[in-house]
């Protein structure tokens, strides 16, 4: 092909042989696929009149589903009444992993009127998605408009004009809460707050609801709708408790695989099937200690351990970033004999590869993901077969839709189980459930293995059950009796400084002032499990507040309470 110089092309447009125009070019990718309707079974159908009759009473509705029970077929039928009203549509998801999947059969049924919106996009693409929305219905305008929005939480401060719905999907995610930086907010309450702004409606959907909108949905505030059958001929996968003590003592594990595990992987890919294998650590191992005196090499910034990464051969703090060469003898008596604890998907990916040489292993955590299209092109092997072993974080865990996955493993609950947080057994039950939801979605029987120290415990035990209002009553009797959410409001209040003396000082000050006015509803002052970060000090006071008093009222109160202590000790906190 004849390439020519910008001098000729721009002689040939002085002589008007050629004529300039400017078209303007979308930076955002359209695949221009025909458009396909999936036919909704009865179930759904009456799912989708469920919910609309629900709606006539109620702002939102709580869709209460299993794993793999058809939710993005009754959302799709959803959205296509509400845009056929002229109206928008945003449907929010927790990670930007899940747009990569959802994007392709969102757009299958309604074209390229669908846009997304997330961090990954370059601040040039989020300027044409807000443009877009901006100007939409606007037919004066020669732009790509968008009346549906597939995005994560910050979508929700589009400039929406004429919107009709709000679709939360998997609404019972920490990816929601936005806590550091600021502005801090929850993206399901600021969601129902904006459907009010616009008389839109809230749908959430998630097969394990947060107990705060399963309560509420209990108590006639939210409208709500179960689907307790899987789509088509899928069956739940059977759950499979793996004993990690008994199994260490009669040496029956595989390192840090149990043996029913390895069975089943090995079962699984002689068939041809895939494997998900979930630990909520990245990196290589947790920590390196020294066999001789137990010394741990730490952050210098931060009061945690730093972290073992193979792929880079260093030790990493995963709160500020600092970098180091891993030690090559004890840091306090000197000797040479250090050994990396614990194991991360780092870890986990080199052994399975040591254990099924010829299988195809892949890793998906922040680590393997922060290029643009990483998700995507991870995702899109693994959904073409070329990979039979994912090996992830919470990426994988939520909401991911694969055919052939047969087998999935949750190697160390315990660390969810035992983390010091009034929510621990809640996030323990929904992790364990939506991981579960990743196998056997077709026509396979999937089953999940769970490696644990603790067989017998009630979390476990209820998932085993597979009753979730079972399990919600059992924890939120004790919810009402600790006076936690959602019978009460929670209030942090963080005292942060690089003296400790100071913080210890001034959390006491503010302790001693707001005692007398929550009594036995304030809990610290206390340093949380990671007291340093970034060289600050961190002490915390936590105040529950009940749910009859004004939020705004309480805010007013802590602030004149602050000012106080401000004017009192005249220095900066």
């Amino acid at each position: 092909m004849k390439t020519f110089d910008s001098a000729a092309i721009k002689g040939l447009v002085k002589k008007e042989v050629l004529i300039e125009t400017e078209l303007e070019t979308s930076r955002l990718l359209f695949d221009n696929k025909e458009k396909t309707n999936k036919t909704l079974n009865d179930f759904q159908v009456q799912t989708v009149k469920d919910i609309e009759q629900q709606f006539e009473t109620k702002q939102a509705v709580l869709l209460h589903g299993v794993t793999g029970s058809g939710k993005t077929e009754i959302y799709s039928e959803l959205i296509n009444k509400v845009i056929a009203q002229g109206k928008q549509v945003l449907y929010l998801v927790p990670e930007i992993a899940l747009t990569t999947q959802l994007i392709n059969r969102i757009r299958a049924v309604f074209g390229n009127s669908v846009g997304i919106y997330h961090s990954k996009f370059s601040e040039n693409e989020r300027v044409e998605i807000w443009n877009s929305i901006l100007h939409e219905g606007d037919d004066k305008l020669d732009a790509k408009h968008f009346n549906i929005v597939l995005g994560t939480r910050s979508a929700l401060f589009l400039p929406f004009n004429n919107l009709g719905l709000i679709i939360i999907d998997e609404e019972h995610d920490n990816s929601y809460k936005q806590q550091d930086p600021a502005p801090r907010y929850h993206a399901r309450d600021a969601a129902m707050y904006l459907a009010n702004l616009h008389k839109a409606k809230v749908l959430l959907g998630t097969a394990t609801p947060s107990f705060e909108s399963y309560y509420n949905a209990l108590h006639n505030k939210f409208g709500l709708v179960r689907i307790a059958e899987r789509h088509g001929n899928a069956s739940l996968p059977t759950t499979v408790v793996c004993d990690l003590k008994k199994e260490n003592q009669q040496h029956q594990n595989k390192g840090i695989f149990s043996h029913q595990l390895v069975t089943a992987i090995t079962q699984a890919l002689a068939k041809k099937e895939q494997v998900i294998l979930f630990q909520n650590r990245r990196g290589f191992a947790p920590y390196t200690e020294c066999t001789s005196c137990n010394w741990i090499p730490h952050c210098t910034h931060c009061d945690v351990a730093l972290i073992y990464h193979k792929q880079t051969n260093k030790l990493s703090c995963h709160y500020c970033g600092y970098t180091m060469q891993p030690p090559t003898s004890c840091g306090a008596c000197g000797n040479n004999n250090l050994k990396y604890k614990g194991f991360g998907t780092e870890k986990i990916e080199e052994e399975i590869e040591i254990l099924f040489p010829s299988a195809k292993v892949a890793r998906m955590d922040l680590d393997t993901t922060r290029s643009k299209y990483a998700y995507k092109q991870l995702i899109d092997e693994f959904e073409l077969g070329n990979i039979d072993i994912l090996v992830g974080t919470q990426m994988v865990t939520k909401g991911l839709d694969f055919d052939n996955v047969s087998v999935v493993g949750v190697l160390n609950v315990d660390s969810v189980l035992n983390f010091p947080d009034f929510r621990s057994y809640e996030k323990a039950y929904q992790l364990i459930v939506q991981v579960s939801g990743r196998a056997g979605r077709k026509d396979k029987k999937g089953a999940v293995y769970v490696q644990t120290n603790q067989p017998e415990h009630a979390v476990i035990n209820h998932v085993l059950a597979d009753n979730y209002l079972q399990f919600y009553q059992s924890q939120i009797n004790e919810r009402e009796q600790f006076h936690y959410p959602p019978f009460t409001r929670v209030i942090e209040l963080s005292v942060v400084s690089k003296d400790v003396m100071v913080v210890n000082d001034i959390a006491q000050q503010l302790a001693n002032q707001l005692k007398p006015l929550f009594g036995g509803m304030m809990l610290g002052p206390e340093f949380p499990l990671v007291a340093k970060i970034k060289d600050q000090y961190h002490k915390r006071i936590l105040l529950k507040i009940n749910r009859e008093y004004s939020p705004t009222q309480v805010r007013n109160l802590l602030k004149q309470e602050m000012d106080t202590l401000q004017y009192n000790n005249k220095k900066s906190i």
